[in-house]
């Protein structure tokens, strides 16, 4: 399938701080990849370097996409603009906006503000708008952690409904173990700052039964595995 990720020895740094230390990692086409660690670990650094939105100090990027999506940790919308003008930004394509509000099932809600949308709806939004572009990759940047568990495990099941249909490469970090295997293919544990790869993790099921002894049993060797850095 071809890799449209590869990262060799990967350094950052800001100033004397090492962040990132030796990262490599390779993600083919399609793969959904979960990085998951500790809050300041870099995380969200990373994921900005893969977006051209910070740069690196060591090591090689190797990237093989045409397109990127970008779901930010908050919905970050203009508070006076409908949804519809929101997403206007990345796209006056009308039909399409349209087309990806059914996605997200927000149709109907193309004229309500950011202030008439519960928390999750706002989310959705977000991802709509990161959606617009038809992107070969996706990144999501802890994007529940501000939900209700209903609500969270409601948009992650969308979100690999659409993952089933489109087949875009899926890249997330977060901090939540839950949702690390819920969503992921393989999960990447890192450790404290300055993080290094410690363990890579390939589920053979889809995790998407919480109760499922498997995702039970995927959970515990995580937690371990976190517990004794």
């Amino acid at each position: 399938m071809g890799n449209v990720l590869e990262v060799k020895d990967l350094v950052k740094r800001y100033g004397k701080l090492l962040v990132l230390d030796r990262w490599n990692l390779k993600v083919s086409k399609g793969e959904r990849i979960v990085l998951l660690g500790p809050s300041g670990c870099g995380k969200t650094t990373f994921l900005k370097i893969i977006a051209g939105l910070e740069g690196y100090d060591g090591g090689e990027l190797h990237m093989n996409f045409k397109s990127l999506g970008f779901v930010f940790q908050e919905p970050r919308l203009i508070p006076w603009r409908t949804v519809k003008k929101n997403l206007s930004f990345v796209s006056d394509d009308e039909s399409k906006i349209k087309e990806v509000l059914k996605m997200v099932k927000l149709e109907g809600f193309e004229n309500h503000l950011p202030s008439q949308l519960s928390g999750g709806m706002r989310q959705r939004v977000n991802l709509a708008r990161a959606l617009l572009n038809d992107p070969d990759l996706l990144i999501l940047d802890e994007p529940f952690s501000s939900l209700d568990l209903p609500v969270k495990l409601k948009i992650m099941d969308d979100i690999v409904e659409l993952w089933k249909e489109s087949n875009f490469t899926l890249l997330m970090v977060t901090h939540d173990v839950k949702e690390a295997v819920y969503m992921g293919d393989r999960i990447l544990v890192l450790s404290e700052r300055p993080s290094r790869i410690m363990e890579e993790i390939t589920l053979t099921f889809h995790g998407d039964r919480i109760l499922d002894e498997r995702f039970l049993k995927v959970e515990a060797q995580i937690i371990r595995i976190l517990s004794s850095f």
